[in-house]
């Protein structure tokens, strides 16, 4: 917890990840978060994981910190509190968080009729307003069919919200970004935030749609090999699973030093005139070799005597 942001107040009207983990990033900043609530709990209320008492931890997770009201947003008075409470006067108020309908009561255009300068960062599915979630946008940018193994044609989601997360840190972001510009200019705006947007963005800067245009092919299915370098899960001698990485030069080597292979790995670069020491995407094109080798070497040992050898020599390893 820090306290930078102890001189705003965010108002959140919004419901499951990315709009929720937004205000509470800005709380463990110190923001005052004030979300409000449908009487008897908005549509996450209840939602899995729960507690012995069929309380939501999921819930309680991601609104620690946060105060909380809760309105009957059925009533035209209830409705018109939300509204208030987004637009109270006050220096570093006048902020919203949500993921309602650009269209409707908690629109931005409503919202300035109350406060002129006020910022309103609305979280979306689609960029045309159409319902989505992280799970509908994961698959619809394709990261389905690049998951798992490379034997099984089925699509894999993720079970990791990853757009819900990564978006609600962009409009963490967002909101602050705008909140100086009023700071600057005195004039306040509307910042939506796609997960469509985020998600497809996201692809272009890790170069994967470059990766398509260029080489006219979907990327293959690797299963649990780190795609261009070497990683892979392995087991133990005593049944346990680990994940080795190595991409930096440091990491190879200190895995090579570890395992004792540094005498089969010589051999491999010998015999297929490469050299593994520097270059990570060649570790990954020659992974059918080193993987056996690596194999070898771990399942001869027990889960404790490689935590010696690793954290002996800086290994990335889990």
């Amino acid at each position: 917890m820090y306290s930078h942001l102890g001189n705003l107040r965010v108002v959140e009207g919004a419901s499951f990840i990315a709009a929720p983990s937004c205000g509470l990033y800005l709380s463990q900043l110190g923001a005052e978060v004030i979300r409000f609530d449908q009487i008897g709990g908005g549509p996450d209320f209840g939602r899995w994981p729960k507690d012995a008492r069929g309380h939501s931890l999921y819930w309680e997770g991601l609104n620690k910190g946060k105060k909380s009201i809760a309105l009957d947003l059925r009533k035209p008075e209830g409705r018109e509190l939300a509204m208030r409470l987004a637009t109270a006067p006050g220096r570093g108020g006048g902020i919203f968080l949500t993921n309602y309908p650009a269209e409707g009561f908690l629109s931005h255009d409503n919202l300035v009729r109350h406060r002129a300068d006020q910022i309103t960062v609305r979280v979306m599915g689609w960029a045309d307003g159409s319902s989505a979630l992280d799970y509908t946008i994961n698959a619809a940018v394709g990261l389905p069919e690049m998951t798992g193994h490379p034997d099984d044609p089925r699509p894999v989601n993720h079970v990791l919200p990853a757009w819900d997360l990564l978006t609600g840190s962009l409009a963490a972001l967002s909101l602050l970004a705008a909140e100086r510009r009023r700071a600057e200019t005195g004039q306040g705006e509307e910042v939506r935030v796609p997960l469509s947007d985020v998600a497809i963005s996201t692809l272009g800067n890790l170069g994967q749609i470059a990766e398509v245009v260029t080489s006219g092919a979907d990327r293959p299915r690797v299963g649990n090999d780190l795609f261009g370098a070497f990683g892979r899960d392995f087991t133990t001698a005593d049944g346990r699973r680990i994940m080795l990485v190595a991409i930096t030069a440091r990491q190879w080597a200190g895995l090579v030093e570890a395992l004792g292979i540094a005498a089969e790995i010589a051999a491999v670069e010998a015999a297929r005139g490469v050299s593994f020491a520097k270059d990570e995407g060649v570790r990954f094109e020659h992974r059918d070799a080193i993987n056996p080798v690596v194999s070898r070497a771990v399942g001869g040992r027990t889960l404790a005597e490689l935590e010696r050898a690793f954290d002996g020599d800086g290994v990335c390893w889990a």
